[in-house]
């Protein structure tokens, strides 16, 4: 009786999305999805057990294993230390600038600027010698798996050849020097005079001698971290599960975890590059798995994931009828989208409260979709919306604020006052 329920509510809303979107009902048939109740009711189900693509909703687990691992008030040290001679009357350091890194995900050009300031500070204004990279330093984007730099001297020297730029205003950029100021306009402060270390020497990468701890910079925590990788969808998210293990730890973890048959889950990237399986019925477990592993963060899915009509990024421009009033601010959500591989894939993932106060979760992916994923996104829309109209609409929350910049709760530590080391 529930499987003939099931198929009739499938068939319904395949002629309704067909109808609605102007494809044929072959193509409506070729969706992949599922909608569950709170309880656990099917609402929706269509090829819910047959594994797809799905590209970038594998964030959503990188995120869960993120969480579960590393816990919500997880920062990334950043230390910095100095060798040689450092005249403080003049601002000259004779000797290396030491960066120590820990693998932080999200150092950008503001957080630079934070470190450059309390350089400047401490008396520090000229290295005549070198940056040393220790560590795993991260600065700036690499695009993910397909354009980072494998070898870490090279990667090293790439990342230090940056913060280098940016620690000294002689070689910002125009780019640079609008970041400094708008960095200025959050935080209300004069932008003049700008914060700068010129280093003279060039970079070095790998351990040397001892060093003397001059600060450490410590990263947002991580859900506005997730947060801002999954608004984006930033392939260089897998710089979170490098910090965790290999892929295939990944693999295992969402496997256990989402209690998932051999074949049923299979990973190449934590980011959703190249190619990668699961199937909608994963897909939605393990946006429950999320919902509940925030709860006991004391967090929401809307702290960790975009919401259509309130964040940037593309979901106003894929899903517009769910970006405008009255329906923005009610699906937070995660996209994933590839052109070439698998010849393409639209896959959405997300969750909204019903009229009746009762929270659905639903899952829906177009496989073979490369070369049509404009279309398929208001097929997937029209299917959405239609889910939407059998539970009397959907309930709008509040919009979760602004998207937070990479310095917004970043800290710097200092551990010298005037040279000596500091006093708690």
């Amino acid at each position: 009786m529930r499987a003939r329920h099931h198929a009739a509510a499938a068939a319904a809303t395949i002629a309704l999305v067909a109808a609605a979107t102007m494809v044929t009902a072959s193509d409506a048939e070729r969706l992949h999805f599922l909608a569950v109740s709170e309880d656990g009711t099917v609402l929706a189900s269509q090829h819910a057990s047959v594994p797809v693509n799905p590209a970038s909703v594998v964030k959503v687990g990188t995120s869960l294993w993120a969480l579960d691992r590393l816990g919500a008030k997880h920062r990334w040290e950043t230390a910095f230390a100095w060798t040689g001679d450092w005249d403080r009357s003049a601002g000259v350091l004779r000797g290396d600038l030491v960066v120590v890194g820990s693998g932080d995900p999200d150092l950008q050009w503001e957080n630079a600027f934070l470190v450059a300031r309390e350089l400047n500070r401490l008396g520090l204004r000229r290295v005549d010698g070198r940056l040393r990279v220790e560590g795993v330093l991260w600065f700036g984007w690499e695009q993910g798996v397909e354009k980072r730099l494998v070898d870490p001297l090279a990667r090293g020297r790439r990342m230090g050849a940056r913060l280098v730029a940016s620690l000294d205003s002689e070689r910002w950029t125009r780019s640079h020097v609008n970041t400094w100021e708008a960095l200025c306009e959050r935080r209300g402060w004069d932008p003049v005079p700008r914060p700068s270390v010129r280093i003279t020497g060039g970079v070095e990468v790998g351990a040397g001698g001892e060093a003397t701890p001059l600060l450490i910079h410590r990263s947002n925590p991580l859900p506005i971290m997730l947060r801002r990788f999954n608004v984006y969808s930033n392939n260089d998210i897998v710089r979170i599960a490098d910090n965790l293990g290999t892929v295939a730890g990944l693999e295992a973890f969402l496997r256990d975890r989402l209690a998932a048959s051999p074949g049923e889950i299979e990973l190449t990237t934590a980011s959703g590059e190249r190619r990668n399986r699961m199937t909608v019925r994963h897909m939605v477990d393990l946006l429950a798995a999320l919902r509940d592993e925030a709860v006991e963060h004391r967090l929401e899915l809307a702290d960790l994931l975009p919401v259509i009509g309130c964040d940037p990024g593309s979901t106003r421009r894929m899903f517009p009828a769910l970006a405008a009033p009255p329906l923005a601010g009610s699906v937070v959500c995660k996209t994933g989208t590839l052109t070439t591989t698998d010849d393409g894939v639209a896959v959405l993932v997300g969750a909204f409260t019903g009229a009746d106060g009762g929270r659905i979760i639903f899952a829906v992916a177009a496989p073979a979709a490369g070369k049509r994923l404009q279309s398929w996104r208001q097929v997937e829309q029209r299917w959405l919306l239609s889910l939407m109209d059998a539970r009397g609409g959907a309930v709008p929350a509040p919009c979760p604020g602004e998207l937070p910049f990479s310095d917004a709760q970043a800290e710097i530590v200092p551990l010298v006052a005037n040279g000596s080391p500091a006093v708690e």
